[in-house]
């Protein structure tokens, strides 16, 4: 898409930093530099206002990536574009298929009415099989000890994006980007899939509730 809209050497191309280094992969082989922008905290997309702050004379492009079935604003994102002269790509993460799509989306409902001790993304009931909660912090790795209870009481689980990256050493950058660093720190991805039965549902429900003790703050 980047080379077929003529992006190459010279330009700039905006993109997240939270996970997706094939496309800001993509953005170097196209001969252009990729410039990281903040995430909006609720949906973890692109944040128009931090893709503002960054946009230059040299910006080229911006790559929207829409993650664990949320939408970025692209209508704020393309009111940018045309007022910049820059163009708005979307890129959509490889997400559940629609088989299940509605058992997933009582799932999502049954748990974010249910779990404890955890941010849970809310009513929206995104369609993915990634379940994204939040384990805050305070100065301790509390999501990596939460993962490793929960796990132990025999619930899958994984952290969606453990570096971002700018902070890796391929495309590290000395930029600010805390929305994305923290949600990189926070977020653990629980099951969802079509194949739960109502007893892991439940499982997963005990498990986490029973940790809430860890997001008590440290003295």
């Amino acid at each position: 898409m980047l080379r077929a809209a003529g992006v190459g050497s010279g330009d700039e191309v905006i993109v997240p930093a939270y996970g997706n280094a094939e496309v800001a992969e993509a953005v170097v082989l196209a001969g252009a530099m990729p410039v990281f922008a903040d995430i909006d905290p609720l949906t973890y997309c692109l944040s128009p206002v931090a893709v503002d702050a960054v946009t230059t004379s040299r910006t080229a492009a911006v790559v929207v990536v829409h993650r664990f079935g949320n939408q970025a604003d692209t209508a704020a994102l393309h009111t940018l574009g045309r007022r910049n002269g820059f163009l708005v790509l979307e890129h959509r993460e490889t997400d559940a298929s629609h088989d299940g799509s509605a058992q997933r989306r009582a799932y999502t409902t049954y748990l974010n009415g249910r779990l404890t001790g955890v941010i849970t993304p809310g009513g929206n009931a995104p369609h993915s099989d990634q379940y994204v909660v939040r384990v805050p912090g305070n100065g301790r790795p509390d999501r990596d000890a939460f993962a490793r209870a929960v796990r132990a009481r025999g619930v899958d689980c994984h952290v969606p994006v453990k570096t971002p990256l700018h902070r890796t050493p391929k495309y590290w950058r000395d930029v600010d980007l805390p929305e994305t660093e923290r949600a990189a720190d926070e977020t653990l991805a629980l099951p969802v899939d079509a194949s739960l039965t109502r007893r892991e549902l439940q499982r997963i429900v005990s498990a986490c509730n029973s940790l809430g003790g860890l997001l008590q703050p440290a003295f």
